[in-house]
């Protein structure tokens, strides 16, 4: 079992991943440079032949099939209804971003490093405040029309005023993207931006100006767009399916930064509004790469006569990751959750020992920080360096200066009195009463909550906290509704609790902002769900985005995660340090593969011996 997942794919918009220990400081070819990151280090040269981590002899043909695992932007897990993921109305399909190339992409062996796809090279002026690009004259759209400079600076400035809150919040510094001709692209930043920024923009989808000149960028429409990617839509089937085929002639095939990459002549994600349904549809072959989420199911499901005769395979893993945040969201607008002290209460009526033991199968660690399973995490006391960060910041809680909190352990009971009564004295601390039985805020109003969802797989779990939410006086509920309601309760900030899980690389930046800024918190849509308002949180956030080094980084990373675990904005769940894959034996895959991701579909390839030793050739 685990959170709903927000997890960047190949062409994600968010930055991050892990330490690497080689690489090289960057340089420069012609006083341009061939990549950027964050802090000036690169590991491939300006000569690389392909990434360490693709098969450069990787066949091509066959179909990869598969579930949306991670969303971005306006997409939804369990339906689609428009081909636009970069704009806030309506709830994008899966797969998009294959059929849009950008001026750089990354690679997954290294912390955040990005190089040249539609722009071979960035000059950069001693301030950091321009970037100059300079486009490769042979890039095109699919219709043949070129991709020139000019289209680069008319996407820019499209998603800075029109975009997705996502991407238009973070990319509000970008003062200005101007075309210096076809093939040179001027993008400005303002004073003090984000460090990161350049290497966010770099990775934004480039669009047609033609094309969208005519059209409303803002439509939610299932007419699919004119790309220039790897990629572009085939069969459209809203809300249950959309496939993808393999441009054979696309323009950028034999660059180093795609070579050994986009192998599978087909990509189709499957939609299923219950996971039941969609576990059976996996079975019966319906699709044929599935990540499994719940421990459950991998620990008792897997029985089935495909798998026991070897046409499925399972394997585990390794995940370098951060595992991201994943809880209960307490939407701190709503009166009744604005006392820290509610809050830490209604989280010491999750009992996660005994969940974990009786539900999950023990597969889970607690998660305990909002950069858990990285070198960002805080532990024990505050360094020098986050002291020096902490002590100018006003009104923060004695606990920030101490040990970093942890959620308790409980005794595993599914009930533990100590938690509970620790519980109570904080709801009578922050003012609260009973009256005959029933918990009441101060306000005289009765303390009730809603588990709000789009999927009943929390259930099982939710069901024992509501129980012992109850034992207070709180009266506590579970709503599972549509998919095009929860999104639109999540847009409107119009909750109690949700579940969600956000990830986070290793080289964090701007994007922190659309989860714990304060402007994100009154703006629709994003993904500040808790709605934190704290101008600590805002401060640290800067220093995360004006960090000059990782050792800058790392700090300022410990404390912000301080701060935010002393505001009970959330009720922590668990985490995995592996990926659990299930697949029909069809896939071939690197023997090295990339660090900080699976990989998949975009290094993989269709293994055509595979498929006829098991009839799915």
């Amino acid at each position: 079992m685990t959170g709903r997942l927000w997890t960047p794919s190949r062409r994600a918009l968010v930055l991050g991943a892990g330490a690497l220990a080689a690489i090289r400081p960057a340089r420069a070819v012609g006083g341009e440079r061939h990549g950027l990151s964050s802090f000036g280090e690169l590991k491939y040269p300006p000569t690389f032949d392909h990434f360490d981590y693709v098969n450069p002899m990787a066949p091509r043909g066959g179909r990869f099939s598969t579930q949306l695992a991670g969303t971005t932007g306006n997409q939804a897990f369990n339906t689609f209804n428009t081909l636009n993921i970069y704009v806030l109305r309506g709830e994008g399909a899966a797969g998009m971003s294959l059929t849009f190339d950008s001026l750089m992409v990354r690679a997954l062996d290294e912390p955040d490093a990005v190089y040249g796809l539609a722009a071979r090279s960035v000059a950069v002026s001693p301030d950091g405040l321009t970037y100059t690009f300079a486009l490769r004259p042979q890039a095109r759209f699919h219709d043949g029309s070129r991709l020139t400079a000019r289209d680069a600076a008319f996407s820019l400035t499209l998603l800075r005023e029109k975009g997705h809150p996502e991407i238009a919040e973070v990319i509000r510094p970008m003062t200005e993207a101007q075309a210096d001709g076809e093939e040179r692209l001027v993008v400005t930043f303002a004073p003090g931006r984000a460090r990161d920024l350049p290497l966010f923009v770099a990775q934004l989808p480039i669009f047609s100006a033609a094309y969208y000149g005519a059209r409303d960028f803002e439509a939610s429409t299932l007419e699919a767009p004119l790309g220039s990617g790897p990629y572009r839509v085939g069969t459209v089937d809203p809300g249950r399916s959309i496939g993808f085929v393999r441009v054979p002639d696309y323009w950028a095939a034999d660059l180093p930064v795609n070579v050994g990459q986009n192998n599978f002549d087909t990509i189709r994600y499957e939609y299923f509004r219950d996971r039941t349904v969609a576990f059976e549809a996996f079975k019966s072959g319906a699709f044929t790469f599935r990540e499994e989420f719940t421990a459950r199911v991998w620990a008792t499901g897997y029985d089935f006569p495909a798998l026991t005769e070897g046409r499925v395979v399972r394997d585990t893993v390794p995940d370098a990751r951060p595992s991201g945040t994943q809880g209960w969201w307490i939407n701190t607008r709503r009166a009744a959750f604005r006392d820290p002290r509610v809050r830490e209460a209604i989280g010491l009526c999750f009992d996660f020992e005994w969940s974990n033991r009786n539900l999950m199968y023990g597969a889970y660690a607690r998660t305990a920080s909002f950069f858990e399973n990285s070198d960002l995490k805080a532990t024990g006391k505050p360094s020098a360096e986050e002291l020096a960060l902490l002590e100018p910041l006003k009104d923060l809680p004695p606990e920030v200066y101490g040990e970093a909190w942890t959620p308790p352990v409980s005794d595993g009971s599914g009930q533990d009195r100590a938690l509970l009564k620790r519980a109570d004295t904080l709801l009578r601390e922050a003012g609260c009463t009973r009256q005959g039985g029933t918990l009441v805020l101060p306000s005289g109003q009765p303390l009730t909550l809603e588990f709000l969802d789009d999927d009943p797989v929390f259930e099982a779990v939710t069901q024992p906290f509501i129980r012992n939410l109850g034992l207070l006086g709180i009266k506590a509920s579970l709503r599972v509704v549509d998919p095009s309601q929860y999104q639109t309760r999540l847009k409107d900030f119009d909750f109690d609790v949700t579940p969600r899980r956000y990830s986070s690389g290793l080289t964090p930046g701007a994007e922190l902002r659309e989860t714990y800024g304060a402007r994100a918190a009154a703006t629709a849509g994003s993904n500040n769900l808790s709605g934190i308002a704290s101008p600590a949180v805002d401060a640290l956030l800067t220093a995360i985005a004006d960090a000059r080094s990782r050792a800058d980084l790392t700090a300022a990373c410990r404390a912000l995660d301080r701060v935010l675990r002393a505001g009970r904005y959330w009720v922590p769940m668990w985490y995995a340090t592996t990926h659990r894959l299930a697949l029909w034996d069809v896939y071939g895959r690197p023997a090295s593969p990339p660090k900080y991701d699976l990989g998949a579909p975009g290094v993989w390839w269709f293994d055509a011996q595979k498929a006829k030793r098991i009839g799915r050739g």
